[in-house]
């Protein structure tokens, strides 16, 4: 499904870069041991010197990509919770707006199943109905909605969340 897309390709981009860290956190190993080593037999070589100056810029890499990774993996984390807060308000929004247009028990179900993308034969399918008994509900929720169709029933839900955001004061 599309939707989810962002949050899979966000957590396909996590696990890579913690396999490149431990990758890079296998490699400051074996680098910090060489260094210790080289300096433990000739404390003053040049070589040895720069060994240890990049086996600490690996280190500090391995600790630059560590944070990086908590950063992105709580970004995703904000975002989980955003959207599921977001699908809560929504359905919120839609019960407390059938509630104002005084739909029936039945009339809602169908109601929310037109909303969810379900033809009418899918809809009647589910709830055990007739097409024609489906197709009239549909027709009482277009009128106490005061719409012409489901496009614009299902737009009158996602308008709101289509405009953009007032700006914090």
């Amino acid at each position: 499904m599309i939707r989810d897309g962002g949050a899979r390709d966000e957590r396909r981009q996590s696990a890579v870069m913690a396999l490149i860290l431990l990758l890079q956190a296998t490699a400051a190993i074996f680098f910090v041991g060489d260094a210790v080593a080289d300096l433990l037999e000739d404390p003053g070589a040049p070589h040895s010197v720069f060994e240890s100056l990049v086996a600490l810029a690996l280190i500090l890499g391995v600790l630059m990509g560590i944070w990086q990774l908590r950063q992105a993996l709580a970004r995703m984390r904000a975002q989980e919770q955003a959207l599921d807060t977001a699908r809560g308000s929504l359905a919120e929004v839609i019960e407390a707006q059938f509630d104002r247009w005084g739909l029936t028990p039945a009339e809602r179900d169908v109601g929310l199943l037109a909303l969810k993308g379900l033809d009418v034969a899918q809809i009647a399918e589910i709830r055990g109905a007739a097409p024609g008994t489906v197709r009239a509900q549909l027709t009482r929720i277009y009128a106490k909605a005061g719409v012409s169709g489901r496009a614009q029933f299902a737009s009158w839900f996602v308008e709101d969340l289509l405009q953009p955001a007032a700006p914090s004061a």
